[in-house]
Formats: C-alpha cells, structure tokens, sequence
C-alpha cells in the first residue's frame, strides 16, 4: 500500500510538472498579423531584444538592433513580403510572433520577455513548420541568433554557418541554420502522441528561451 501511494504521488508530481512546462496550455492561440497590429509588434520586438537578448550580446549590440525596428515603413514592408502568425495570451494580447517567406525562410520568431519557457516559442515553430509544408517547402533556413541556437537545435534545425549580420550600425553574430523536413504524408504510419496536451520531459527540463530574435532584421529604411 505505501508503495502503491508512492507511485500515485510520483504520477500526480509529474503530471502537475507537464501540464506547467508541457504543450502550450488551451488559452494560447494563433491568428495572422495586419498592419493594425504593428504598434504592439514594435512594442514586443524591442523589449524582447533588450531584456532577452542582452545575455547574450553587448548593450550597444542589442540597442543597435532593437532600433531596426521603429520605422512603421519597414514594418509594413515586412509584413507585405512574409506570413506573420502571433500567438494570444487569454486577453487576446500578442506574446510572441513568427514569420515567414513562401521559399521557406523563417525571417522572425520573438517572444514576450514575460512568456519565456512557456511554450510559445514550440507553438510559434510548429506553426511556421506546418505553414511550409503547405507551401510545398522541403527546408527551412534561417538566421539565428546566440540566445535562440540551443532552442533551434532541440528542434532538429543545423548550423550550417557562423557569421556577421549587420543590424542598423553594428555587426552581430548569428548561425544560418536549416531543418529538411519530413513529408509524413508518405510516411505509411504517421506518428502518434498518445496524450496531446502533455511531452514527455526529462526530470529538470526547462525550454530554453527563444531569445525570440532569430537574427537582427535588414536596416530601417533612411
């Protein structure tokens, strides 16, 4: 009996521990960005760069990058030319945001400073993933920053090299990076999770912050 009680506190430790750091609880969602959003999009992109990425880079480093974001032109450029997708907190606020070009280049993926290791990054890159096998893309490359690689690679994605991306004034380091993906549609026995709202995670197991810049963005227009 006191084994069988000790296996059920084991059970219960666990699943409490999956459900905080498991898949994205139900109250995130998704839905497409528009230039009505670009406000908070500013708003995000530079606190998550300021406050998430300073660990990794200089202060001037990522002041220099958060400002490729305040031209409104810029903006509006970007989301003309890539396929924005933000997830929702249960206020509809955006937490987090990706983006994505036709020919499978994944130009952003931040998250909210406040919604580090919650999952938003895994349900952002899930849904770039799936958007490419809709474009018929067979791999995604991109820029990835020091703060996102480690994230990158627990999801199957390579270096294949280092190097200097110009920010607005400054250089930065980052990995160009890529993932072939799979088609499961010719996969004969599709995979199966047999509990969708909990992964299996190693005792200890945090996500790594996504440092949610992927690499610093073209410079601002002028």
């Amino acid at each position: 009996m006191k084994e069988k009680s000790e296996n059920y506190r084991r059970f219960s430790m666990a699943k409490n521990a999956c459900q905080k750091i498991g898949s994205p609880s139900p109250q995130y969602k998704l839905r497409k960005l528009t230039e009505e959003d670009i406000p908070d999009l500013q708003i995000l992109f530079r606190e998550t760069v300021l406050h998430v990425n300073a660990r990794d880079y200089t202060r001037e480093e990522v002041e220099d990058w958060a400002s490729c974001g305040d031209s409104v032109e810029h903006m509006k450029d970007l989301l003309a030319r890539n396929d924005y997708v933000a997830a929702l907190n249960e206020r509809d606020e955006i937490i987090g945001f990706s983006s994505m070009n036709a020919e499978g280049y994944l130009h952003s993926l931040f998250v909210h400073k406040d919604y580090q290791r919650a999952g938003i990054g895994s349900l952002l890159l899930s849904a770039v993933e799936k958007r490419a096998r809709e474009y018929g893309v067979t791999e995604i490359t991109s820029e990835v920053s020091l703060t996102a690689r480690p994230f990158f690679e627990k999801n199957g994605y390579e270096v294949m090299k280092v190097q200097k991306r110009r920010a607005n004034r400054l250089e930065l380091t980052n990995f160009v990076m890529r993932k072939r993906l799979k088609d499961w549609h010719s996969h004969p026995f599709p995979p199966v999770r047999k509990d969708p709202t909990c992964r299996h995670r190693p005792q200890g197991y945090t996500e790594r912050p996504t440092g949610t810049a992927l690499h610093p963005p073209p410079p601002s227009p002028g």
